[in-house]
Parts: C-alpha cells; sequence; structure tokens
C-alpha cells in the first residue's frame, strides 16, 4: 500500500530524498555527529510532511537497523522507510515494522553466520573488529585505512575458496561483506514498491562508490564535498560543503517550488 503523504495536494518537484548516512549525514569516522546541521534535515522534514513542499528525507544505508531507526526517529521521519544493511532490512518507523528481504533464506544466514565466525576468529587479533547488530551481512572496521585495504584480497579468496555467497566492498573504514543478491538497490526497489513512487520523483545523496545504486534509481544526484572521485561522476551537483552541511546544502536547492 502506498504511504498517505503521496496523496497530499503537493508542490514539490521530488517526493522522495534517499540519503546515505556515513559521509553524509554523519561522520564515517569516529567524531562527533554535528547537531546543528541534523537539526536542520530535521526541520526540513518537519516542514516536508505538513506542508508538502518539498522531498523528504529518507536512508539508505550499511548501518544495522537500530541505528537507522534512531536516525529516522530523530531526523523526524516516521512516514517514509528507510533501507537499512545495504538493503538487507525496509524499515517503516510510523509502523514500527521490519521486513527482511524475503529472497534471504535460512541458508544464507547460515552462511553469513559462519563467515562471520571465520572472520572473527581470523582477524581479531589483528586490531580488526566486527562492527554490531548485523543480521545478515559482516562489516569489519579498522582504524587504519591501509591495513583495511591490505586485506581485502585474502578475504576475497577466503569467500571465493569456501563458496561463501558474499560480495566484498569497502567504505572509507569498513569492509563489508553483502549477500551477492542484495544490495542498496534491491533496497531501494522494495522501497520504491512500497510507496509506489517512480523514478522523476526521485532525488538522492551519496559520497561513495557504494552508493551508485542510489544515483540509478533516482532522477537527480547530488553529493557532498568530501564525496570520493568516483561517485563524483555521477552527480548533477557536490556540494562545497561536507558531510551533514552538504547535505543541508542539497536540501536547499531541492526545495518547493
Amino acid at each position: 500500500m502506498a504511504s498517505t503523504f503521496l496523496d497530499k495536494d503537493i508542490t514539490r518537484r521530488y517526493d522522495i530524498v534517499i540519503s546515505d548516512v556515513d559521509g553524509c549525514l554523519s561522520p564515517e569516522d569516529p567524531k562527533n555527529f554535528n547537531p546543528e546541521g541534523l537539526l536542520k534535515v530535521a526541520e526540513h522534514n518537519r516542514l516536508a510532511i505538513d506542508q508538502g513542499d518539498r522531498p523528504i528525507v529518507t536512508l539508505c544505508t550499511g548501518r544495522p537497523q537500530p541505528f537507522v531507526e534512531a536516525m529516522c526517529r530523530l531526523l523526524q521521519n516516521m512516514t517514509v522507510p528507510a533501507i537499512a544493511e545495504n538493503g538487507v532490512w525496509l524499515f517503516d518507523a510510523g509502523r514500527n515494522e521490519y521486513v527482511m528481504d524475503p529472497s534471504i533464506s535460512d541458508v544464507d544466514l547460515e552462511a553469513v553466520h559462519e563467515a562471520e565466525m571465520w572472520i572473527r576468529h581470523e582477524y581479531a587479533l589483528a586490531g580488526f573488529t566486527i562492527q554490531p547488530g548485523k543480521t545478515a551481512s559482516v562489516s569489519l572496521y579498522h582504524p587504519s585505512r591501509e591495513r583495511m585495504l591490505a586485506v581485502v584480497p585474502e578475504l576475497r579468496a577466503a569467500v571465493d575458496e569456501r563458496g561463501w555467497p558474499l560480495r566484498i566492498s569497502t567504505t572509507w573504514f569498513y569492509i563489508n561483506c553483502d549477500l551477492k543478491h542484495i544490495n542498496k538497490g534491491t533496497g531501494i526497489a522494495r522501497l520504491l514498491e512500497r510507496t509506489e513512487t517512480p523514478k522523476d520523483r526521485l532525488a538522492g545523496i551519496g559520497d561513495t562508490n557504494g552508493d551508485s545504486f542510489i544515483a540509478d534509481a533516482v532522477d537527480y544526484f547530488a553529493c557532498p564535498a568530501n564525496a570520493d572521485d568516483e561517485i563524483r561522476k555521477r552527480a548533477h551537483y557536490i556540494s562545497p560543503l561536507a558531510e551533514v552541511d552538504g547535505v543541508v546544502d542539497i536540501l536547499t536547492r531541492l526545495g518547493g517550488r
């Protein structure tokens, strides 16, 4: 069933902004949030819902569902579902509903669990930690980006050797091990089916090449100043401001008309 916000008599150019979190709304490295910037996004969403004159910001991120739930509540988005864990979860804050992608099987979950146990034993002593709270994927963190990137080839080889159905990718500080058939694109497809939103009513924001799934799904794509070189090639607009300040700048450009 479509979300009720689409039934309003609206004047906005876009209905939804699909935004990444790390590197966009919050730092990926261990730094404080920018509360002033987040409050501006929250006010944008409040006005979007009350007045229907600007797009509602929702999330599409590799972060686990509890983090996404907290961010949705903070950003005043209780209307449009958000995507967590790189497509594993579609979370509807207003309904308090958590829906795992139905294509994820028990066999998939067993493979992820087996891989997580192996990764934990193999890399814990090397200073890697596993991001907690994930259900159908594994993310490794290391404070040294150089050290993180150095283990990617051996991790890919181990995954292939053991037949785990996982795709290995990186962000600024994480190695993501996701099920091959699940990604931000499959999550966005479920979101759009749920909200009955066409591509020409969508805008997106991202900062790394993993956000190409967002760029593929939307009519207008923008990046904050800290975006990497590859994803910048996909942008219609690159803000001169970084992270959430850049997001606020982008949202200002997408305001109602």
